[in-house]
């Protein structure tokens, strides 16, 4: 099992590591600040720095077997072997975009009442799908209410809720599309203040403030029970 440090405080760029498995094209650590693909949020980028000096970029990070973590790297590279020790160093300014608006889709959430199918972001823009009439999603309306919620600057936390509580509340889970993982005895939430609670695995701000303001960029019809609602942030 790679030590999620992520999770614990989404803010750590850098981490020392140990390498505890390798072949061409992909490193595990024992250790890790690079957050994997999952929820709509793409995997870290960085680079692994060896204790000789020499760097390894890491091209994408995804989940693996057993609860571990993948860092690729140019599978024509030579890799460390096991217990080679290495400093991880996420690109923060990427990190940070994606938890802006990781956090700000956890608001249009809150916005759009019905039930969310489907949700990807990027470092430029990101959306999320609802199942919901066309005629009720009005873009000046939505963009409005996002940034009076953005502007209220409430404080994002991190928690957790057992199996046994989440099975008892299944409207916690906003996302029809992706289900919380089970089987560890609790799941991770995130609570934005008095607006938002679900579970969620990402990586996030610590207070809306830092989301800055949002722009609804489009809304589309992607199939009977898939609106899209594309938004962008500015500074």
């Amino acid at each position: 099992m790679t030590e999620r440090l992520f999770h614990a405080d989404s803010y750590a760029q850098a981490c020392d590591a140990i390498v505890t498995r390798s072949e061409p094209g992909i490193i595990e650590l024992d250790r890790t600040v690079f957050y994997p693909t999952g929820g709509g949020q793409p995997g870290d980028i960085g680079t692994l720095i060896l204790e000789d000096g020499s760097r390894l970029e890491v091209t994408d990070t995804i989940k693996g077997d057993s609860e571990t973590i993948v860092h690729r790297v140019d599978a024509a590279a030579p890799v460390p072997g096991p217990g080679t020790r290495l400093r991880a160093e996420i690109d923060w300014p990427r990190r940070h975009t994606l938890m802006r608006y990781h956090t700000c889709l956890h608001l249009l959430c809150a916005v759009v009442d019905a039930p969310v199918t489907g949700g990807k972001m990027a470092v430029d823009k990101a959306h999320l799908d609802f199942d919901i009439d066309m005629d009720k999603l009005v873009a000046a309306d939505i963009e409005a209410a996002l940034n009076a919620l953005i502007a209220r600057d409430q404080a994002v936390e991190t928690g957790s809720i057992s199996d046994a509580e989440l099975d008892a509340n299944p409207g916690l889970v906003k996302t029809m599309s992706v289900q919380p993982p089970r089987g560890q005895g609790s799941v991770r939430t995130i609570r934005v203040g008095d607006i938002d609670y679900q579970p969620c695995g990402g990586t996030h701000l610590r207070h809306t403030r830092e989301i800055g303001t949002a722009s609804v960029v489009r809304i589309r019809s992607e199939g009977k029970r898939n609106k899209r609602v594309t938004i962008v942030l500015n500074r």
